[in-house]
């Protein structure tokens, strides 16, 4: 019982969350932001910018799902991308790569998603976004939410992200 408590202690260091649900530390910045400025370098498009406001909206938004754990967007100007994942051990890097996996479906000669989604990709790479606020949290039902917001926004109808 010890060691399993350890274990989730470990998790929640390496993924940047402390017990409240934060997901602001260096480490989780990181998890965040890293990832996605590298799908970003491999098409060419400037890194994005951590903007702690975009956080602080993204946190904020994450907590009014709290109850419902539901994945429904804001209606703000932003750009959003949304996670839910069975359970609380989902670290922001599998997070980030569920969102960067999706590439596979975007046909950039055509400017489709092929089969699946890819539109949480696409939100990633837009050329013109420039930051990003992420958020991570435990809903209620001890499952995790996840919340980006990008501005300026993409995914923009017959535009293409870059």
């Amino acid at each position: 019982m010890v060691l399993m408590a350890l274990l989730v202690a470990a998790m929640g260091i390496h993924a940047g969350v402390t017990s409240n649900g934060n997901s602001t530390s260096p480490v989780g910045v990181g998890a965040f932001l890293d990832p996605q400025n590298m799908a970003r370098a491999e098409v060419g498009v400037a890194p994005l910018v951590w903007e702690p406001r975009l956080a602080e909206f993204a946190r904020g938004y994450a907590r009014q799902r709290r109850t419902d754990c539901a994945l429904m967007h804001s209606e703000g100007p932003l750009g959003e991308n949304m996670f839910w994942g069975s359970g609380r051990n989902w670290d922001i890097t599998d997070i980030v790569a569920a969102w960067v996996t999706q590439k596979q479906y975007y046909d950039h000669n055509l400017n489709v998603c092929n089969g699946p989604d890819c539109t949480h990709y696409t939100q990633i790479v837009w050329r013109n976004t420039e930051r990003v606020g992420c958020a991570k949290i435990i809903c209620d039902s001890g499952d995790t939410l996840a919340v980006c917001e990008y501005s300026p926004p993409g995914n923009y109808i017959n535009s293409r992200p870059y």
